[in-house]
């Protein structure tokens, strides 16, 4: 099976508190988006496409080896994906489509949603179990009700996906229409989307706090 990876890297560092897009923010000296192309190739992805804001291209190619095929991201994370999608060769089998934002993932995650794509799965996600009591509130912040634990799991990236299914699913996708993720893109066609195991080292960089606590781990 011949995989290769998409990173959305065009967002903003503003809640992160940076004056920089986040993907080139320093995590121990490296900036986000190489931990994780390096990520992606060392759980078995060779061909990467990063989505990068095009005022930034320069200085991503500065961070990022040269094969690497970088491409202009839009003004969100769906309109970023189809543009880097729309890159991808057209011999690859399968798709992991990564956050940039997730730099940590380690590769045995990376390498149980290849497996399972190998395996037949026309989508995957990796994904780990809500551990929170989690409640429903109404306008006014009052708690109306509590949702079950037990079905309830939190997605992680990348999400991998047979190459023509998810470009299926974007070509369907009505033009305008945002989505937090790929799996929802291809949800929407009737794709079913299995699930693989998470890892929590794989959590998501957004505010400083999280970068502190990636700095943190990286040193342990």
């Amino acid at each position: 099976m011949h995989a290769a990876g998409i990173v959305a890297a065009a967002g903003s560092g503003l809640r992160l508190g940076a004056d920089q897009p986040k993907a080139l923010v320093p995590l121990a000296g490296r900036p986000l988006v190489r931990w994780a192309v390096d990520a992606l190739r060392a759980g078995g992805v060779t061909d990467v496409v990063v989505a990068v804001p095009a005022v930034e291209r320069a200085a991503f190619a500065a961070v990022l080896p040269d094969d690497v095929v970088l491409v202009d991201g839009g003004a969100s994370r769906t309109a970023s994906v189809r543009a880097a999608l729309a890159a991808v060769s057209g011999t690859v089998d399968a798709v992991l489509v990564h956050d940039a934002a997730r730099p940590l993932t380690p590769p045995d995650v990376i390498a149980r949603v290849l497996a399972a794509l190998a395996a037949g799965a026309p989508a995957v996600v990796p994904v780990l179990p809500v551990v929170d009591t989690t409640v429903v509130v109404d306008d006014g912040g009052v708690i109306t009700g509590a949702l079950p634990r037990e079905p309830l799991r939190r997605v992680q990236t990348p999400q991998g996906f047979d190459r023509a299914t998810l470009v299926e699913a974007y070509r369907r996708l009505p033009a305008g229409a945002e989505l937090t993720d790929d799996a929802a893109v291809v949800h929407t066609i009737g794709v079913e989307v299995a699930t693989v195991p998470g890892d929590d080292r794989a959590a998501k960089v957004t505010v400083a706090h999280d970068l502190a606590l990636a700095e943190l781990q990286v040193g342990s």
